[in-house]
């Protein structure tokens, strides 16, 4: 099913060219701040102009429109096995879960712990198996790896478990090298990994308009290696960002158009994804929203500015302040994930498995999620119309007051035309007392452990894997991460 064709427009054009050229105008006069001055020397000689007593970097209007010139508007996030490949710039959406989240929750009991390795190694199980998502986030911060080693782990475990194309976040520049080494072996060499890459690598700038040195090391490196990135930056209206909803756009597009053009000077040619997840603060408690419909309209204007530019996006969607997985989980969830699916994104991340303003994930969450995300791509689907679909033979053929459950085009139709929930309760009332008034949350559960007890298994070829175990001494061994708290039988 080819899920694409964006149906929602949150801006009109006009405005939305007005929100490009004042970000455009802001990178020409206010510019960037960089962080490492050792950067300053490379920007000014590609032809940016640099400030040094402030470290301000500004971006000619001929010199950006250069540089953004230089990004591919077409490439492909790549899957191991090729089932899950990924086109972006096609208007194909797609959908993944969020990460670097530091504590698990279960939502039926409200329990929460921290996030370890393990949690790594399965939500990347879960992920393989829950087909609406097509690549994986990694989903939290391991909490047992030493510092020195993290990244190797965490890539690791998320490799073991999913063929799908890999997407986290490196703190720094030997992070991300130990990364490519890993990925490259797996690969089976470099050139093989430049030709098929299969992971993508997160940043961010630090709103408002700042950049780090290890984030330009991180792109820099990713560039010339050919892996994917995206430098996303995540602006909070009235705290780093503008209180008005236009200023947070005019900002974000700014701090995004920077990371592409940026990437393009470091490396030409470099695989960058126009990055966006804008929200904002609740002032009445100042704590951050993600979960607000503010953010789902921003990321969906977000869309039609990246596009403007013909870049494939990076949005945010799916996100909620709800501790457990209850009518505020859904409606934020879905008002987000929806909206900005429906205008298009190339990809939307944190779509999946996210509770607590994305503090925290659900195993379960995971499994409600993605058949949230089914329904969504049947929208996105359409409802075809051909001649056979008119049905025109098939009306006069029954006639009046007959029925279709016998017709051949039912039979041939069936499956294409609905979609199928696993999770949503559709039997009547007498039958679903007969089952024990079984809820969606219990039976989010029995997928998930049906997935981790029977599915979930190492994706790795063993002899692969003991070649990668040889080489890398520093990865921990399965049998010796941490095991989650024990759930008693009522637990989700």
């Amino acid at each position: 099913m080819r899920v694409g064709a964006p149906y929602y427009r949150t801006l009109p054009a006009e405005q939305i060219n007005r929100i490009d050229e004042a970000a455009r105008g802001i990178l020409e006069r206010v510019g960037i701040h960089c962080l490492n001055a050792a950067f300053l020397d490379v920007l000014e000689q590609a032809g940016a102009t640099v400030d040094r007593r402030d470290r301000r970097v500004r971006f000619p209007p001929a010199w950006l429109h250069r540089a953004l010139s230089a990004a591919p508007r077409h490439f492909t996030l790549y899957s191991r096995d090729g089932r899950n490949d990924l086109v972006m710039g096609e208007d194909e959406v797609h959908f993944g879960n969020g990460g670097c989240v530091f504590r698990v929750l279960d939502v039926e009991t409200g329990k929460f712990r921290l996030s370890t390795l393990r949690d790594i190694a399965n939500t990347a199980g879960l992920v393989e198996h829950l087909e609406r998502l097509r690549f994986y986030v990694i989903a939290c911060q391991a909490h047992d790896v030493p510092p020195g080693h993290y990244h190797l782990n965490d890539f690791y475990y998320a490799f073991r478990y999913t063929n799908k194309h890999v997407m986290g976040g490196c703190t720094d520049l030997a992070g991300v090298r130990q990364m490519h080494r890993l990925a490259a072996c797996i690969a089976g060499g470099e050139p093989a990994l430049r030709e098929r890459p299969f992971v993508t690598v997160i940043t961010n700038p630090v709103s408002p308009l700042s950049i780090d040195g290890d984030t330009l090391e991180i792109i820099r490196f990713c560039g010339r290696h050919g892996i994917p990135v995206t430098c996303a930056p995540a602006p909070i209206a009235a705290a780093t960002a503008p209180v008005t909803l236009a200023g947070t756009l005019v900002q974000t597009h700014a701090e995004a158009l920077a990371g592409v053009a940026l990437a393009q000077v470091l490396s030409p040619g470099a695989k960058v994804l126009y990055g966006a997840f804008p929200t904002i603060m609740d002032l009445r408690t100042m704590a951050v929203s993600v979960g607000a419909v503010e953010m789902g309209m921003m990321n969906a204007a977000a869309v039609q500015l990246a596009k403007l530019h013909g870049l494939p996006i990076y949005a945010s969607g799916g996100v909620t302040e709800a501790k457990q997985a209850d009518v505020q989980a859904g409606f934020e969830k879905n008002f987000s994930n929806l909206t900005v699916a429906l205008s298009g994104a190339d990809c939307i991340h944190l779509t999946a498995g996210l509770m607590d303003s994305a503090n925290a994930i659900s195993y379960q969450q995971f499994a409600i999620d993605d058949e949230n995300i089914g329904m969504i791509r049947r929208i996105l689907h359409g409802i075809e119309v051909d001649e056979e679909r008119l049905a025109l033979d098939e009306i006069a053929s029954v006639g009046p007051g007959g029925h279709y459950l016998m017709q051949e085009q039912t039979l041939r139709y069936m499956d294409s035309e609905f979609f199928y929930p696993d999770l949503s309760e559709r039997c009547t009332f007498d039958v679903w007392e007969q089952k024990g008034r079984p809820t969606m949350l219990k039976r989010a559960k029995q997928r998930v452990r049906t997935i981790l007890r029977e599915q979930a298994c190492s994706v790795l070829n063993p002899e692969l894997d003991r070649r990668i175990r040889a080489r890398f001494p520093e990865i921990i061994p399965f049998s010796e991460l941490a095991l989650p708290e024990e759930e008693d039988d009522e637990s989700g």
